[in-house]
């Protein structure tokens, strides 16, 4: 299964929640009591998310983090990559030789054009429209898989 961490659902939670403050600086502690994200999570988040770029911070009495670009121009790729790495896949879709089967796969082709597809469904949405309301779009089943109750 693809999942992304904790954390990086989390770092969404916190840019949401930047991002309805538009150009107020939020405290950590203010955006831990909005969001119900723990106080050093936040803190950590909001690190990672500074030194990727996406928010910026202000010191003083009121100092607080702000979003570095207007949410509509902060891709959810964008937020992915400063708090896990570049949205990859496999070994093979990010970097050149880090896998000891590279010089004999068929497949390598085919995973980087999967990982280019979803690297731009990313890519192209925004934390603005993570604010948005959701469209409702009922869940397919997958063919093959068949489903219990309760999964």
């Amino acid at each position: 299964m693809l999942r992304l961490s904790k954390l990086t659902d989390y770092g969404m939670v916190v840019m949401a929640a930047l991002a309805d403050a538009e150009d107020d600086t939020r405290n950590a502690a203010d955006l831990a009591a909005a969001t119900g994200v723990a106080l050093p999570t936040v803190r950590k988040l909001l690190k990672r998310l500074n030194r990727g770029g996406l928010v910026n911070s202000a010191r003083g009495a009121r100092g607080g983090y702000r979003l570095a670009r207007p949410a509509d121009d902060i891709s959810i790729a964008d937020v992915i990559a400063a708090l896990e790495g570049p949205v990859s896949l496999t070994e093979c879709a990010a970097h050149d030789g880090l896998c000891s089967m590279e010089s004999v796969c068929r497949l390598r082709g085919h995973w980087r054009v999967i990982n280019d597809a979803i690297r731009g469904a990313l890519a192209d949405v925004s934390v603005a429209d993570m604010n948005r309301p959701a469209p409702n779009i009922p869940l397919q089943p997958v063919a093959g898989i068949a489903s219990s109750p309760g999964s």
